[in-house]
């Protein structure tokens, strides 16, 4: 088998004995290959009548464009990217989820890669997943502001998940994480918890320097409240290794930067016979899938991530069709308050 070229320059195959071919439909429509390439791959600028020919002579064969053949007329990939801090984090899974939904219904495939909470990592996987596929989101990058804004045009088409670029221009969506984390002081400080201690994330996080601006607004309008905070948390068993220090900080109101810390936390406490919520109470974040069924159940705040995804995909297929893509969106996420915090006793 052997490829040609329209009168267009459209990469079409030439035919193999008994196989069907885009020559086969333009010659029984009598139109040329270039028409039936458009045709076949969506266009709206042909003439509606040369649509309808061509349609019914490719029913008639029997004929159906493979995805391959598709690729080679249009020059796409049918693929789209995703690169993110850790894909082992039920919250990114919920992301990919809701994007990879959406993907689909497109005919379009997800090419995943995880920079495994390396910011060094991230511009060389992003630049090196762009040229595999037709567009890239970047889901809560970790690298520097300058690094983002310096990225972004060099892997265009792109969408970014949970950070917001301070001068490139690219569709974003994103949670609240600021007004969440408010939310869960606000939660303890009316249990009665005065002095609190914020289990914070990895340093380079957008998220976390959120959660931290909360924490700062939270102190100042109440002077009375103690809220130390430790760093690099992120994981269930860096969760769990920190149960000495949350023992040694005297706090009665644990804040966990998400749902992994705050379950490690919690099987590390109960191994302690430290009671929860009657010693110490303990708040996650992002309300993952297991939250609900810890021991007790874990009080977290809940950020919709599969539509967090879905909203990116409807972003990235609008800038994939020369469209101008939705505006900007950030999801408030709100407090589910379970059995892990109680009234200070």
């Amino acid at each position: 088998m052997s490829r040609i070229r329209s009168e267009k320059g459209d990469a079409v195959t030439r035919r193999s004995p008994g196989r069907l071919t885009i020559s086969d439909v333009a010659a029984k429509a009598e139109v040329s290959l270039s028409t039936v390439s458009r045709v076949m791959n969506g266009s709206t600028k042909v003439d509606p009548a040369l649509t309808e020919r061509v349609r019914e002579a490719a029913f008639a064969l029997g004929y159906a464009a493979s995805p391959l053949a598709r690729s080679l007329v249009l020059g796409k990939t049918q693929t789209v990217s995703v690169v993110v801090p850790d894909l082992g984090n039920p919250t990114f899974q919920g992301a990919l989820r809701g994007l990879s939904s959406g993907a689909a219904s497109a005919n379009y495939h997800v090419l995943v890669a995880d920079s495994f909470e390396d910011p060094s990592k991230e511009a060389e996987l992003a630049i090196e997943a762009r040229r595999r596929s037709d567009g890239i989101v970047l889901c809560a990058p970790r690298m520097s502001d300058d690094e983002l804004n310096a990225l972004l045009p060099q892997i265009a088409p792109a969408v970014v998940i949970n950070r917001t670029p301070t001068s490139a221009r690219v569709p974003v969506v994103a949670a609240d994480y600021r007004s969440g984390f408010a939310q869960l002081l606000n939660h303890l400080n009316g249990l009665g918890h005065k002095r609190l201690l914020f289990l914070g994330g990895a340093e380079g996080s957008a998220s976390n320097r959120d959660r931290l601006a909360a924490v700062d607004d939270f102190g100042l309008a109440h002077p009375e409240t103690t809220i130390d905070v430790l760093s690099g948390y992120v994981t269930f068993a860096e969760g769990y290794a920190s149960a000495n220090a949350v023992i040694d900080s005297k706090a009665t109101g644990v804040l966990a930067f998400n749902d992994l810390v705050a379950m490690g936390l919690l099987s590390a406490l109960s191994e302690r016979g430290v009671s929860v919520p009657g010693d110490v109470s303990v708040t996650g974040f992002d309300d993952i899938q297991f939250a609900q069924y810890t021991t007790p159940p874990l009080t977290t705040a809940a950020v919709p991530t599969p539509e967090l995804g879905a909203q990116a995909w409807a972003r990235m297929w609008d800038l994939l069709n020369d469209r101008q893509p939705a505006y900007n969106l950030s999801f408030g996420p709100l407090v589910v308050p379970r059995g892990t915090t109680g009234p200070i006793s």
